[in-house]
């Protein structure tokens, strides 16, 4: 913590930037975050090329305790699990941003691009060597999550031409390393609007999409005519249906109904983290109508 003042903390995150929260929270929610609170970036670490070269020595993915060497028997034990395994990494354009800003990333796209390329082939190359090390034990992974969040509340963040200059072969690459290592599932979690990159995605080989906000015009029963299997879902009800509860909640779940059709593709569930404005009760009857619909109960 660097300052409290006026009902605010002043923080330097584990990344490096500084950004200012609420001091209704404890300041190592940033950390652990039990609920959605708003943060206001003050400065992001890397701002110049200096910046960078300190930045590259964090990442250095041959570190021991990056990823646990297993001995042959926990090997076996995790290859012969009855769940579901899966890793969660940033993708290119997630991660730039927490290095250099969202406006700076965005102007350093159209001013630097080769800085920008550099970067990202720095992340894209980190990220395989990491991944070399947990697939050269012999561990078979059942999926690979990307953390992306490129899409406003109508459109991309960046444009589908930038999308592909920029991150399509990243996605490429590393999709096809991690398929030829037995990952089954590629899921891409993007709040926003996220209808000009489904395409993209599916050409890059990514077959899973997260969640589907319906309050950013996503259409999950419109992506499902459309892309067909290509594409599976999770998410995709609407969270403000759930916290208007009673006929509204039931309209919504008839609305995502053919989806739920035993041919699979979907696990339906609420766009996004339950705000605190959906009442206990609203939920478990949310829960329950799902439940039904699912043929659960």
């Amino acid at each position: 913590m660097l300052e409290h003042k006026d009902g605010h903390y002043i923080i330097q995150d584990w990344m490096g930037a500084i950004l200012e929260i609420s001091d209704k929270y404890d300041y190592t929610y940033i950390r652990n975050a039990i609920d959605f609170v708003t943060r206001r970036w003050i400065k992001c670490p890397v701002e110049n090329r200096d910046d960078w070269e300190e930045m590259k020595k964090r990442y250095d993915p041959d570190t021991p305790q990056r990823v646990k060497e297993f001995t042959p028997g926990e090997v076996r034990q995790i290859n012969e699990r009855d769940s579901f395994l899966s890793v969660y990494i940033n993708g290119p354009f997630w991660q730039l941003r927490e290095w250099l800003g969202f406006e700076n990333l965005c102007m350093m796209m159209l001013d630097e691009p080769d800085f920008v390329a550099e970067m990202i082939e720095f992340w894209q190359d980190y990220i395989l060597r990491i991944f070399k090390r947990i697939f050269v034990q012999g561990i078979v992974l059942d999926g690979v999550n990307l953390s992306e969040d490129m899409a406003y509340k109508a459109h991309s963040m960046i444009s589908p031409a930038m999308t592909r200059e920029f991150l399509l072969p990243v996605y490429k690459k590393w999709i096809a390393y991690f398929k030829s290592n037995g990952v089954k599932i590629i899921d891409m979690d993007s709040d926003g609007c996220i209808e000009e990159l489904i395409p993209i995605w599916i050409e890059a080989g990514i077959n899973v999409c997260d969640p589907i906000e319906v309050a950013a015009h996503n259409d999950i029963v419109l992506y499902r005519n459309t892309y067909g299997e290509k594409m599976a879902y999770r998410g995709g009800i609407d969270k403000r249906a759930i916290a208007a509860g009673g006929k509204v909640i039931e309209d919504e779940l008839k609305r995502i109904s053919p989806l739920i059709n035993g041919r699979g593709g979907f696990i339906p569930s609420c766009d996004h983290g339950v705000p605190s404005d959906i009442s206990l009760d609203n939920f478990i009857y949310y829960a329950e109508l799902l439940a039904k619909y699912t043929g659960w109960l």
